[in-house]
């Protein structure tokens, strides 16, 4: 059959067309071709710096400009072609080197391809019976991550996101403290006292909502100057939870803090944590990755003393979302907290394999989603040394930005960058002329979003602000793709000037 007889046959052919209701392939793969095309320029499309970052709509306009109406009869496939540019159309272009927006950007093609295989063979992460290769794979390269951290032995999984991985070390920790708490709950017991940064992720708030133990006693430990968490107000803050009869046990420090980019001191807080018998996790979620760079390693220095740790593949690494890490120190702990025994799922008298390659027990989910495959493709793709040379360019893409912030009139560093984070301030001419005062400063910290509103609608950047401690709205530009530029930190400066000038 005749291509253009193919395509034809899009606009009469449904989805009892495809595989695998048809006996014939000819339709399936002309739909998967169109599509593939269509994914393909976006990509294309993606790259051009001439292109928007988003053609951004609010949501009551969006909902206009998009057929979200679910029917009881099936649209054509050619219909759903349609659809498929509409997506695409108004969907972010994460992958643009003007994209800033989150701790995590670009679009990795070898990560691609093992997404798009892990979706083609769409199983789950339970047993090893359904999902052979990916249980090999995921426990081979966690066992290299905890290398790279200097776990000796120990244990992991992969979990949906960051925040799931910092709630399951809680949760081990809990179960450490408190075995009984599994089968018992909360009842009867102390109150349970967590400690973390007050520049720590809001996930360790939600843990102590989740885990029961309340928001109230994750105790937020100061920061100095540069985001670090003070050791002697961790000290300070544990001896009187002590004093008043509660239970401290667990400590969260932070490698990359989400808005400063600051990396706790480790040492020092295991220290601490040693000398009160306390369980000591590492957010490393954004700024693990910089484990992977002989350069800049150094900022994890001592991580190797911690309990757990959080690592996001997903963001520095520049893996695709969403891919996240959580190492534990001590083997068999997670099945110990999490384990049920569902007869059904997890038979012990398998005579096909041992069963401890079943990892469903090892985790509160049921089902588990394949995240491994796009990791470990990409690491094949690229070799430990490429993944260390594009953390070395967002690195160098930052102190680049952080020199140019310094150089130019109207624009202010608010810290020096630590990890990839640049935190500073755009004042326009008519408020630097302004003399200090409360008024001064309000007017100030309303420039960020409206710079963030012109820019979005105009498609050239996408940039966060936010503020932080005595700090109002600022700028926190985030590098983590690492076919960014020296050239393109010009631009976005350029930008926000052109877009904010006039404030």
């Amino acid at each position: 059959m005749s291509s253009e007889q193919t395509k034809q046959d899009l606009s009469s052919s449904y989805f009892k067309d495809l595989l695998p209701y048809a006996e014939t392939k000819h339709v399936t793969e002309e739909f998967v071709g169109q599509v593939t095309k269509k994914l393909i320029d976006f990509l294309e499309q993606s790259n051009d710096r001439s292109n928007k970052v988003c053609e951004f709509h609010p949501p009551e306009e969006l909902k206009k400009k998009l057929d979200l109406s679910l029917h009881d009869k099936p649209e054509s496939l050619d219909t759903l072609l349609s659809h498929v540019d509409s997506i695409l159309k108004y969907a972010v272009k994460t992958g643009h080197p003007r994209y800033f927006n989150q701790l995590w950007a670009g679009v990795d093609l070898s990560a691609l391809m093992g997404e798009w295989i892990t979706a083609t063979t769409n199983t789950n992460m339970f047993t090893y019976e359904i999902a052979p290769v990916y249980i090999v794979m995921e426990q081979t390269v966690l066992e290299k991550m905890r290398q790279i951290v200097g776990f000796e032995n120990g244990d992991g999984l992969m979990y949906p996101g960051g925040s799931i991985s910092n709630i399951q070390a809680m949760a081990l920790a809990r179960y450490k403290f408190c075995p009984d708490f599994k089968e018992k709950g909360i009842f009867g017991t102390k109150p349970l006292i967590s400690f973390t940064s007050e520049e720590a992720h809001y996930s360790l708030t939600k843990a102590g909502a989740l885990l029961g133990l309340g928001m109230d006693n994750v105790v937020k430990v100061s920061t100095d100057a540069k985001g670090k968490m003070m050791p002697s107000d961790l000290r300070k803050k544990i001896k009187e939870h002590l004093a008043k009869g509660n239970q401290p046990f667990f400590v969260t420090a932070t490698a990359a803090t989400t808005v400063g980019g600051a990396y706790d001191p480790f040492h020092e807080i295991s220290a601490i944590c040693k000398e009160y018998n306390l369980w000591m996790h590492i957010d490393s979620c954004w700024g693990g990755g910089c484990l992977m760079s002989p350069k800049h390693k150094h900022l994890m220095d001592g991580c190797h003393k911690a309990d757990s740790i959080a690592w996001n593949p997903h963001k520095l690494m520049n893996c695709l979302l969403q891919c996240s890490v959580l190492l534990v120190k001590e083997n068999g702990l997670l099945e110990a907290c999490n384990s049920t025994r569902a007869s059904y799922l997890f038979q012990k008298d398998k005579k096909l394999y041992d069963v401890a390659w079943d990892t469903g027990d090892k985790t509160f989910q049921c089902g588990r989603h394949n995240d491994i495959l796009k990791l470990w493709l990409m690491w094949k793709a690229k070799g430990s040394n490429g993944i260390a040379e594009q953390v070395d360019i967002a690195f160098s893409n930052s102190l680049y930005l952080s020199e140019q912030v310094k150089k130019r009139d109207n624009f202010e560093l608010l810290r020096e960058p630590e990890g990839t984070n640049v935190c500073f301030q755009y004042i326009p001419p008519r408020i630097a002329a302004m003399p200090d005062s409360p008024e001064k400063f309000e007017q100030l910290y309303k420039v960020p979003p409206e710079i963030k509103k012109r820019i979005t609608l105009d498609g050239t950047l996408y940039v966060g602000y936010q503020p932080l401690k005595e700090h109002g709205n600022f700028f926190r530009m985030i590098n983590v793709a690492p076919h960014v530029t020296h050239k393109d930190m010009d631009f976005v400066l350029d930008e926000i000037e052109r877009c904010g000038k006039d404030l």
